[in-house]
């Protein structure tokens, strides 16, 4: 299983600590989370990340599709379904 090391911005950070915007920002900080680990599964599957040419890839990228995920604090898009 790989580790992730997932990334979020200063303002989605503030954004959780504020009261008015608490249910934006953690569906925001959900979005950002699964996008970010979808991206680290599919280049984990492809023994690749986006761009690279390797002797151990095992085939290629074909594009994304926005779903919707529907969660408790909301609905988000997430970028990492393969297009079909």
């Amino acid at each position: 299983m790989a580790q992730f090391n997932i990334t979020i911005t200063e303002e989605l950070l503030h954004g959780l600590f504020l009261s008015n915007g608490r249910d934006e920002a953690f569906s925001k900080l959900l979005e950002e989370i699964f996008n970010q680990v979808l991206l680290a599964q599919s280049s984990e599957q492809l023994r690749a990340e986006p761009y690279e040419r390797t002797e151990e890839r095992t085939a290629y990228r074909n594009g994304y599709r926005n779903r919707e995920l529907t969660t408790r604090v909301g609905t988000t898009y997430t970028a990492g379904s393969p297009s079909s």
